[in-house]
C-alpha cells in the first residue's frame, strides 16, 4: 500500500515563510511611515474642519461652471460644523443660490447644484439641513 504524504504544510513552515525577522520589520516600517502619514493628514483635516468634495461634487460644480470664492468655502465649512454639533449625519446645506449634499462624518461634500435646477425642490437621502 502506498502512503500519500500531508499535501498542507505546517505551522513551523508558515511560520518561518511569513514571520522571518528580515521581511516582518521592513514591512512594518514602509506601511507604519504611511499610515503614520495618512493619519496626520486626517487628523489635520479634522482639526481645522476642512470639507473635501467628492469626484462628483467636483464634476458637478466643473459642469455647472460653479466656482466657489474662499468666504464661500468658509460658510459651507461653517454650516457643516453646525450641522455636526446638531448631530446631523447627511446634510442639506443651502447657501445662497446654491445646494450641498455634506457627508458630516466623511467632511465630504458629496454633490453640489444649483438650487433652481431641481424643478420639485425634493432632497432625499439626509438628516437635516442648514441654510446659511
Amino acid at each position: 500500500m502506498n502512503k500519500i504524504g500531508n499535501p498542507f504544510p505546517s505551522i513551523e513552515q508558515i511560520t518561518d515563510q511569513y514571520f522571518s525577522q528580515g521581511r516582518q520589520t521592513t514591512a512594518a516600517q514602509r506601511t507604519g511611515a504611511a499610515f503614520e502619514e495618512i493619519l496626520k493628514k486626517k487628523q489635520s483635516q479634522m482639526d481645522t474642519g476642512e470639507l473635501k468634495f467628492s469626484k462628483h461634487a467636483s464634476m458637478r460644480l466643473l459642469n455647472r461652471n460653479i466656482q466657489l470664492s474662499q468666504e464661500q468655502k468658509n460658510r459651507l465649512q461653517d454650516g457643516a460644523q453646525k450641522a455636526e454639533a446638531k448631530g446631523i449625519k447627511e446634510s442639506l446645506v443651502l447657501m445662497d443660490s446654491l445646494a450641498f449634499i455634506v457627508n458630516i462624518p466623511n467632511r465630504t461634500v458629496v454633490t453640489a447644484m444649483e438650487q433652481g435646477e431641481s424643478t420639485e425642490h425634493i432632497y432625499t437621502n439626509i438628516d437635516g439641513a442648514v441654510i446659511i
